[in-house]
């Protein structure tokens, strides 16, 4: 008799204490759960012991990842519903622990296993970040992290940014509902960039984190500055670099293959840093904004455009998030904006203006998911069925995420102010405004 659904529903919300809120149909064909909810696949018995090696959001992701679990219906639905039972009550190794005092989850946990079959630990899907020893974010590990995750091909990238290119939170002035379209606004944010730096001819503009150009070429193309664009991606950069040439734009934009650290040409009128300080750490945050105020002309701007998360009572535990870890962003770190603000301040910065951005970037990430989803086939083609997996997901949670206030992004203009105290900063009621169209 087919009954492995309804047998899960039964272990799960013993296990977690509350209702299951979506639908399960098992590798049986069974189904059981609330009619008309979306519904978690368990194609395979692997898909349990994945969890049950690794509890909580990795063991998910693992199976999601390599197929074992999937879900019919609104992902967005099924992740909101998911979300309080699992990432928004922080299960993981630990909190098991914790909740295996209680005998219900202990006979929970022990009905799983057998269930499971076989105590064999699945390996982990290829697409899974293989660590290796040694201090994060020096120069080499950087290097790996950041050739994990953009160097999976550009054609990809294509598929999902779209035409723009340009990958981070875009610039709504008005809802996409009213016509707007995601080119547009990515448009009006590297104008809103440009405004707040207030690029004009002859300027030279450093562009920390460069991508695939965007920044860089907008800036030289609208303002008539000189550029210097540096990744740590030789796809980004050869991508980049063709761009550049057919804009006609060489004899204003160099594209570099370096390191932030190693830049040593300055000083520049203004910086750039679009989504990038996320991938330098805790640890190198200071230095990371000692080096771009010691490459800005006294006045120069630096606009630092970053993810942020919410504060924790004790920052001391504070952990990476599991799946962004091994899937995404290896090494990436989140800081609140106030520890931003505070780190560009003890380098030196004057901090003048912080905007936050955050529901911009939901409906930025919801399109990226259309865009992956409405060529599905064609993703597969360019990666594998794991990595559409990985993106399918990461975009989605995220846009949840910042749907639901759990992070946020903001852009944090900042002057080195010389002695005399003259920022060049005009009055804020005259600062930059919304950008228009043409």
């Amino acid at each position: 008799m087919a009954d492995a659904a309804l047998r899960l529903q039964n272990l799960f919300e013993q296990l977690l204490g509350a209702p299951l809120p979506v639908r399960i149909r098992a590798w049986d064909g069974s189904q059981a759960g609330p009619p008309g909810a979306p519904t978690l696949v368990v194609r395979n018995r692997r898909a349990l012991r994945r969890l049950l090696f690794k509890p909580g959001e990795l063991g998910l992701a693992r199976a999601w990842v390599a197929g074992d679990l999937d879900i019919e219906g609104d992902l967005y639905t099924a992740l909101g519903l998911m979300a309080g039972l699992i990432w928004e009550r922080g299960e993981d190794a630990r909190g098991l622990v914790e909740a295996l005092r209680d005998p219900e989850a202990r006979a929970a946990v022990r009905g799983l296993v057998r269930l499971a079959g076989p105590p064999l630990p699945p390996a982990p899907p290829p697409e899974e970040v293989r660590r290796s020893r040694g201090h994060l974010h020096t120069k080499r590990t950087d290097r790996r992290a950041i050739s994990h995750h953009y160097d999976v091909g550009n054609d990809f990238y294509e598929l999902v940014l779209g035409p723009s290119m340009v990958y981070s939170c875009a610039y709504w002035p008005a809802p996409p509902a009213e016509g707007g379209t995601l080119e547009d606004a990515q448009r009006d944010k590297l104008e809103l960039v440009s405004r707040k730096l207030g690029l004009s001819p002859g300027q030279r503009l450093l562009d920390v984190g460069c991508g695939w150009g965007s920044m860089a070429i907008h800036a030289a193309r609208e303002h008539g500055v000189s550029v210097v664009g540096v990744t740590l991606s030789r796809e980004q950069a050869a991508y980049a670099r063709k761009r550049v040439a057919d804009e006609g734009l060489t004899d204003r934009v160099e594209i570099r293959v370096q390191d932030y650290r190693d830049v040593a040409d300055g000083p520049y009128d203004a910086i750039s840093s679009i989504g990038m300080a996320e991938h330098v750490g805790a640890e190198r945050y200071l230095e990371y904004a000692t080096d771009l105020h010691g490459l800005l002309k006294p006045g120069g701007r630096l606009l630092n455009h970053q993810i942020a998360r919410r504060p924790q009572r004790d920052e001391a535990t504070y952990r990476v998030d599991d799946f962004i870890d091994a899937y995404v962003f290896p090494d990436g770190e989140l800081a609140p904006v106030g520890t931003t603000v505070t780190q560009l301040e003890r380098a030196g910065f004057e901090v003048r203006d912080v905007e936050s951005i955050r529901e911009h970037y939901a409906l930025t990430l919801r399109r990226w998911v259309a865009n992956l989803e409405s060529d599905w086939a064609t993703a597969v083609r360019l990666v594998s069925p794991g990595r559409a997996r990985v993106w399918q997901l990461y975009m989605a949670a995220s846009a949840l995420a910042f749907e639901r206030n759990r992070i946020g992004v903001n852009q944090v203009l900042a002057v080195k102010t010389p002695g005399s105290g003259a920022s060049g900063l005009p009055l804020r009621a005259r600062v930059w405004g919304a950008p228009g169209r043409t």
